[in-house]
C-alpha cells in the first residue's frame, strides 16, 4: 500500500525583473515626452516611426516606455498586449492638469516618483528589494548583485543571468547617485536621473550607503499618499496598521523613504492634523498603531498639494 506523503506547501514563486530600461536611467524630460506622445497617439511606442516621433534612438524609445510604466505615469490598455498605452490618473495630475509639475521642479514630485518605482517590484526588482529587503544599508555593487541573484533563486526558483542583474544594479545606482562629471552642474543640463536630488544614496570609494533618517524635503501630502497607498495594497479591510508594518514592512513608507523610527513616529503623529483627524497615530501601553477613521481617496492628498502649490506666495496664509 502506497501512502500519500504530506508535503509542506511552498510559497508562490515571485516575479523578478532585471531589464526593460535598456541600461538608461530615467532622464529629465522623458516623462513629459511620454505623456505628450501617448496623449496624441496611444500606439506611439509600437509604431515603426516611433524614433522619429519621439526624437530618440530605438533603445531610448523602449526605455522611455519602461520608465513611463514603472512610475505609473502611463498604463497599458487592457487586451492590447502592450500595443496601446494611456496616461494614468497620476500622469494627468502631474503633467496635464493646471498646477501640475511637468518639469519636476517640486520636490514632492520627485519623492512621489521614487515611491512609484519601489511599489512596482514586478518591473523594478532591484529598486524595491534594495530599499525593502537588503539586510544592510551599506553595500558594494558586487555584494548587491550576489544578494539579488540569491533572492531570485530562493523566491522565484529561477536563476537570473548575472550580466542582466549587473546592468540593472548599475542603472539603480545611477538613479540615485550623481555622476562625478556632473557634480556642481545644473541638473537639467546633465544626463543624471532627477531622483539623485533626493540624496537617498551616497557613495564613498565604491561603497554605497542608503541614508536613513528624517527627510525634511518629503512633503506631508506625499507621505499621506504613500501611507494610504500602502494601506490599500496590504490591508485594505483593516482599520489599523501597526507601527512595525509601516516602518519595516515590504515596500512600506518607512522602508521606501528610509525613515528611522523617531522620524517615522513624528510623521505619523502629524497625520492627525494634516488629515483633519481621519488618520490617528496612538501608542497605548506599548501598542503602536495607526488608526483609520475615514478612508479617503489617496489622490485627494496629492490634488490638495498641487492646488496649494499654485497659489501665489502673497496669498498664502491670508
Amino acid at each position: 500500500m502506497i501512502r500519500s506523503v504530506s508535503r509542506t506547501p511552498q510559497p508562490a514563486a515571485r516575479s523578478f525583473s532585471f531589464s526593460g530600461h535598456e541600461t538608461f536611467a530615467l532622464r529629465y524630460g522623458w516623462l513629459t515626452k511620454a505623456v505628450e506622445a501617448v496623449g496624441h497617439e496611444p500606439d506611439v511606442f509600437s509604431r515603426d516611426d516611433a524614433i522619429v516621433r519621439l526624437g530618440v534612438g530605438k533603445n531610448m524609445v523602449r526605455s522611455i516606455r519602461h520608465w513611463g510604466l514603472a512610475t505609473g505615469i502611463l498604463e497599458e490598455e487592457a487586451g492590447t498586449r502592450g500595443g496601446l498605452a494611456r496616461v494614468s490618473e497620476l500622469g494627468r495630475l502631474l503633467f496635464l492638469e493646471p498646477g501640475g509639475d511637468p518639469y519636476l521642479e517640486d520636490p514632492a514630485t520627485l519623492w512621489l516618483l521614487h515611491w512609484q518605482l519601489l511599489v512596482h517590484p514586478q518591473r523594478l526588482t532591484t529598486w524595491s528589494w534594495t530599499f525593502s529587503s537588503l539586510p544592510s544599508v551599506e553595500f558594494t555593487k558586487e555584494y548587491l548583485v550576489a544578494a539579488l541573484i540569491e533572492a531570485a533563486k530562493r523566491l522565484s526558483r529561477a536563476a537570473p543571468r548575472e550580466a542582466s542583474v549587473r546592468r540593472d544594479v548599475d542603472v539603480f545606482v545611477r538613479t540615485y547617485v550623481l555622476s562625478r562629471c556632473s557634480e556642481g552642474a545644473v541638473y537639467e543640463d546633465s544626463f543624471d536621473c532627477p531622483l539623485a536630488e533626493l540624496e537617498l544614496l551616497e557613495e564613498v570609494d565604491g561603497v554605497y550607503r542608503l541614508r536613513r533618517g528624517p527627510k525634511p524635503s518629503l512633503p506631508e501630502a506625499v507621505f499621506a499618499f504613500a501611507v494610504t497607498d500602502y494601506w490599500t495594497r496590504t490591508a485594505d479591510r483593516r482599520e489599523t496598521l501597526s507601527f512595525s508594518d509601516l516602518c519595516y514592512g515590504e515596500n512600506s513608507p518607512g522602508a521606501c523613504f528610509k525613515l528611522d523610527e523617531n522620524s517615522l513616529i513624528d510623521r505619523l503623529e502629524g497625520l492627525e492634523a494634516y488629515t483633519d483627524g481621519d488618520l490617528l497615530y496612538a501608542d497605548t501601553s506599548g501598542l503602536k498603531q495607526l488608526y483609520r477613521r475615514v478612508n479617503r481617496p489617496r489622490f485627494e492628498f496629492l490634488k490638495r498639494h498641487y492646488e496649494e502649490a499654485t497659489v501665489p506666495d502673497k496669498l498664502i496664509g491670508v
